[in-house]
């Protein structure tokens, strides 16, 4: 049996594969827009990874199918190529195989093996509940709000619910979410959407049960501090409104849209924003970054280490050491990946500078879409580097979990030797 980690990695390749096939059609292209396979990649792959880094302008460069096609990749990328095999695999034989169930464990869907049917199936149905919400008050609001004819409200509302709920951030105004910066009719929506889909599936369809987990406790407490600190540091910053801020905030961790001109942040904004990015959501959900709980255990583990305790405990429950290497490993990984590839980034257009390529960096990584304004003015091998980036930062951590949980354990155990720290 294929390890799960390379099934959920060909997976999600054969569908930007796909993508950038479709995305290269001129059927898919604006009159007089012309065919590039940078530009196409780019495009599927971030919308495959849930990003929302663009190297066009999604109004005006795609023609309606175009947008349909990033729509879809959206959304498949959303409820992950995993569960949708062990959806197809359940409604043509009625069954489940153990190789399916395992993968969409290891795509973070599903907390253990068990009835994967009926979480493949609570996993759609969120999705699409959701996301139809969200795109009835928002077709509501363009057509009331801003004079849409009614379909053009229907498919303004139903594009911007489904790249919400799956925080993939794209948008079909030059301007993402600007013209909308005062309207909490569309700014609420969306953000709901956002926190929605970013907290992850589990935690949606049983969150009395989820409370009582570490993972569900530390992503809800987790969730709740990270939209406080970023509402207040936007506000201090950039001085906007509270809706404004709290939007912000919500998008940040991974859905990247955006209601103020990034360009014109401050620099300590920038900061505030790099951290909230690189942090992200909640795991099984649609989010990116390294993820809450990976971030709340290594805090656990420092705390451990300041009270003086061997173990590693919080809420009377104990945290294995192999969870706490897991952590590790994504952390480390994910600092080699950013710091890699800003170096590479730099290097090839050093006129854009170092804090707008590290902006760029972990906003693809962390799959998040904000931007300072670089992304089409990168050279195509530096935008190979973010094609790269968004592909790891989506795939990355479940892969690099899911490894290690595969592994054999040895017992193989050698004298102990404690090196200088500090």
């Amino acid at each position: 049996m294929k390890r799960p980690a390379f099934l959920v990695a060909g997976g999600f390749l054969i569908l930007i594969a796909i993508g950038t096939a479709l995305l290269s059609l001129p059927v898919a292209h604006a009159p007089g827009q012309s065919y590039d396979f940078i530009t196409s990649l780019f495009t599927a792959t971030s919308a495959v990874c849930l990003t929302g880094l663009i190297v066009v302008d999604t109004a005006s460069y795609f023609s309606h199918t175009g947008q349909a096609i990033i729509m879809v990749l959206i959304q498949l990328g959303g409820l992950g190529i995993m569960t949708l095999t062990v959806l197809v695999s359940w409604l043509a034989l009625g069954k489940v195989g153990l190789t399916s169930s395992i993968t969409t464990t290891a795509e973070g869907r599903v907390s253990h093996l068990g009835d994967v049917k009926k979480a493949v199936l609570t996993i759609v149905g969120i999705s699409f509940t959701m996301e139809l919400l969200t795109a009835i008050l928002l077709a509501a609001r363009f057509a009331k709000g801003y004079d849409f004819a009614p379909g053009q409200a229907v498919w303004q509302g139903g594009f911007h619910a489904v790249s919400a709920f799956n925080n993939a951030g794209f948008a079909l105004h030059s301007d993402s979410l600007i013209p909308y910066a005062n309207d909490a009719l569309i700014l609420l929506p969306v953000a709901a959407a956002i926190i929605v889909g970013g907290v992850g599936f589990y935690i949606v369809a049983a969150p009395s049960r989820a409370m009582k987990s570490l993972s569900g406790w530390f992503t809800v407490w987790g969730t709740i501090i990270l939209l406080l600190v970023g509402t207040l540091g936007a506000r201090m910053f950039e001085d906007t409104s509270w809706l404004l801020s709290f939007f912000h905030s919500a998008t940040t961790r991974t859905a990247g849209f955006n209601a103020i001109d990034m360009e014109t942040i401050h620099p300590g904004y920038i900061v505030l924003t790099e951290v909230l990015m690189a942090i992200g959501g909640g795991s099984g959900g649609t989010a990116g970054g390294v993820r809450i709980t990976t971030v709340a255990v290594l805090l656990v583990v420092v705390l451990a280490e300041v009270r003086g305790r061997e173990e590693v405990d919080i809420r009377r429950k104990r945290i294995p050491n192999a969870t706490v290497r897991q952590a590790l490993a994504v952390i480390m990984m994910s600092l080699t990946l950013i710091v890699g590839a800003t170096l590479g980034v730099t290097m090839l257009a050093p006129e854009l500078g170092m804090e707008k390529v590290t902006f760029e960096v972990i906003s693809a990584f962390s799959t998040t879409g904000l931007s300072l304004g670089i992304t089409d003015a990168l050279p195509p091998a530096a935008q190979l580097i973010l094609i790269v980036l968004m592909f790891a930062g989506r795939i990355g951590p479940i892969t690099v979990v899911a490894a290690l949980a595969s592994q054999k354990r040895s017992h193989l155990s050698y004298p102990k030797e404690r090196p200088f720290i500090g």
